[in-house]
C-alpha cells in the first residue's frame, strides 16, 4: 500500500490486541501466533496499537516490540497500519518515526488531546503528520477519549487535499459517518469525488451491516480479534448483495459482543472489561497464553471468564457442551 494507491483501503482490519505475560511484558510468541490466527482467517488488513491493542497503556518500548512483531509476522501479506497516538505533535512524530522504520504502511493518528485543540490546530497536526512521517496518513476519531470530534468538513477538506488517506470513526455519530460518507461521492463510490481514494472504516462492531450498506469500504472491529471471519462473512456477504445472510452474521456477532461486559460494572472500568474478554477470549481459543490486561486495568475474575466462554460457545466458537 503507497501513498499514490488509487483505491481505498477496503475490508476488515481488525485493532490487535496486544498479548502480555503475567509480568505485563510484550508476549511476542503469542502475538506471533495471533497475526497468523487473524491473517489465516482472511481479514484484509491489521491496526497494531489501537485502543483494542492498549497503546495509551504501552511504553514506547513495548510499542516497538509489538510493532516490529506484528510486521514481521504479516510479511507483507496484508497492509499493516500503526497507530501513533499520542497528546501533541511532536510526541506523534516520534512514533511516526519508529513506525516507519519498522515497516508499517500506514499511520493512523488522533487529534491532539489533553488540552482543547481548535479545528486550525487539528489540521495543522495532521497535515504535520503526514508531510513529515512519511508514510499515507488515516485520522482516528475518536472524541470519548480525544474530547474532540473531527467534523465532516474538516475531514473533507483534508481528503481533498491528500493529508488523509483514510478515517477510522470511533465517535459512535452514525449520522455524521453517514454524511460523510456522502460528502465524498456516496455509496456508489467515489471515483467522481473529491478524495477518490479516501477509506471510511467503521469502528463499530454492532452496525457494520448498516455501515457497509452507506457506503463505508470496511469496519475497524475489536471484536474482529476474537472472531475475524465472521466479520470478513459480513463483509463479504453485505459486497456480495446477500443481506439475509449479512444480518443473520451481524446479530450472532452483536450477541458475541456481550462479552464486553462480563466484568462486574460495580467492581471495574468497561475498558477494563471489553479487553479482559477479548483476551480472554483469544487465551480460551488457544491463541494467547493469558489474559492480562496492562496496568491499572482490572483484571477480570473467574465468574466473568465463565461468561466469555458461555459467549464463545453460544457463537459457536467452542463445541457446546
Amino acid at each position: 500500500m503507497t501513498s499514490s494507491q488509487s483505491q481505498p483501503l477496503r475490508g476488515v482490519v481488525p485493532p490487535v490486541c496486544t498479548p502480555l505475560d503475567a509480568s505485563g511484558e510484550v508476549d511476542t510468541v503469542s502475538l506471533t501466533r495471533h497475526v497468523e490466527h487473524l491473517v489465516d482467517e482472511g481479514v484484509h488488513g491489521l491496526f497494531a496499537l489501537g485502543s483494542s491493542s492498549e497503546v495509551a497503556f504501552l511504553t514506547d518500548r513495548q510499542r516497538e516490540v509489538v510493532l516490529r512483531t506484528v510486521v514481521e509476522a504479516v510479511a507483507g501479506r496484508v497492509p499493516v497500519l500503526a497507530g501513533v497516538i499520542d497528546m501533541t505533535t511532536p510526541r506523534v512524530l516520534v512514533h511516526a518515526e519508529a513506525a516507519r522504520e519498522a515497516g508499517a504502511d500506514a499511520l493512523v493518528a488522533t487529534a491532539p488531546f489533553y488540552a482543547r485543540t481548535h479545528p486550525v490546530e487539528i489540521a495543522h497536526h495532521f497535515r504535520t503528520v503526514r508531510s513529515r512521517g512519511g508514510l499515507p496518513l488515516y485520522a482516528y476519531d475518536l472524541p470519548v477519549s480525544v474530547h474532540s470530534k473531527l467534523s465532516v468538513a474538516l475531514v473533507r477538506e483534508l481528503a481533498a487535499d491528500g493529508t488523509l488517506s483514510g478515517l477510522k470513526d470511533s465517535s459512535g455519530d452514525e449520522g455524521s459517518l453517514r454524511r460523510l460518507i456522502v460528502e465524498l461521492g456516496g455509496r456508489g463510490g467515489r471515483a467522481d469525488g473529491p478524495a477518490p481514494s479516501f477509506s471510511i472504516l467503521t469502528g463499530s462492531e454492532l452496525t457494520v451491516d448498516t455501515a457497509l450498506l452507506a457506503g463505508a469500504d470496511g469496519v475497524v472491529p475489536g471484536l474482529g480479534n476474537v472472531d475475524p471471519a465472521g466479520y470478513v462473512r459480513l463483509y463479504d456477504a453485505v459486497r456480495g448483495g446477500d443481506l439475509d445472510r449479512a444480518v443473520e452474521e451481524q446479530e450472532r456477532l452483536v450477541e458475541l459482543f456481550g462479552m464486553v461486559d462480563a466484568g462486574p460494572e460495580n467492581e471495574m472500568g468497561r475498558n477494563s472489561s471489553a479487553i479482559g474478554a477479548f483476551k480472554h477470549a483469544l487465551r480460551l481459543l488457544g491463541v494467547f497464553a493469558d489474559g492480562t490486561t496492562a496496568a491499572p486495568q482490572i483484571q477480570l475474575g473467574d465468574a466473568a471468564i465463565a461468561l466469555v466462554e458461555q459467549r464463545l460457545r453460544g457463537a459457536g466458537l467452542l463445541p457446546a457442551r
